[in-house]
């Protein structure tokens, strides 16, 4: 009879991040990774442990549909190395809110709870999905509303606003005058626009396909690479589109936050890894 195969041994570590760059996917539970990223045979409680050794950073999906305990919150934390990074999704039921000034309690549940990543807890994304447009005064004292710290650890906060008419000129002032960060969707079907308005980028790059086995091309996981290190380094890349074009952001050094996400989610992991390698993490 065969032996029992023997324990799976990880990387202690996780890709750096290179110049700040960290590049990672959207969740870490996906059946069809278990095809093609997870090792066969890898039990479903160590798929974090492992994707966590692989990418630099994770966006948390599920606390867009609730929040977690804080249990739960400190179980990630310990299962993931030192300098690994998670954003987070913060509750659709705030942004869904009609009265988007008086969240102020819910806010400060959820950032009180999820901060018990601590070191780990990187950007907050606030997703407003199209439909209903928020109120341009109300909007404004929602973000008044957002904590800059807590528990003595300094918060970053992304606007993920999806109503095309709502970004324009008047919100990314809104946006720089709180130096909060916007998302670059990289989508035909959000509003995507690279105008920076903090000292942050966050990008979720939504164009894989399932025919390329890294799902993009190695062209373009090369322009991207370029695009990383030009907003690194503080600049802003000349072919990305532009909602105001006049306004140009303080050239400084910047973290970059990029997370495939969506289309062929089967190639995201293989795509972020990819990534990384054009960037010398890996």
């Amino acid at each position: 009879m065969p032996g029992a195969p023997a324990p799976l041994e990880l990387p202690s570590t996780c890709p750096p991040a290179v110049d700040g760059i960290r590049v990672g996917i959207g969740g870490w539970t996906y059946a069809p990774w278990r095809d093609n990223f997870y090792p066969k045979g890898l039990v479903q409680r160590r798929e974090l442990e492992y994707a966590s050794r692989h990418v630099s950073a994770i966006e948390i999906n599920g606390t867009y549909y609730g929040t977690q305990k804080p249990a739960t919150y400190a179980k990630w934390r310990d299962e993931t190395p030192d300098g690994f990074m998670f954003s987070a999704k913060a509750p659709m039921r705030i942004m869904q809110s009609r009265s988007l000034a008086t969240t102020g309690p819910q806010i400060e549940d959820f950032v009180g709870g999820i901060a018990t990543l601590g070191a780990k807890l990187g950007p907050i994304v606030w997703q407003f999905d199209a439909g209903p447009r928020p109120e341009r005064r109300s909007f404004g004292a929602f973000l008044d509303l957002l904590p800059r710290e807590c528990d003595g650890r300094a918060l970053r906060h992304v606007l993920d606003v999806r109503d095309r008419d709502f970004v324009d000129a008047g919100f990314l002032a809104m946006c720089r005058g709180h130096a909060m960060a916007t998302v670059f969707t990289d989508s035909g079907d959000h509003p995507s626009f690279a105008d920076l308005t903090a000292d942050f980028v966050y990008a979720r790059l939504m164009r894989s396909r399932t025919d390329i086995p890294t799902g993009y091309t190695g062209d373009e996981l090369r322009a991207w690479a370029g695009r990383c290190r030009e907003w690194s380094a503080g600049g802003e890349p000349d072919d990305l589109p532009h909602v105001d074009a006049s306004q140009h952001a303080p050239r400084q050094p910047r973290d970059v936050f990029v997370f495939f996400i969506s289309a062929a989610k089967e190639r995201n992991p293989s795509a972020a890894m990819a990534l990384l390698r054009q960037l010398g993490a890996v």
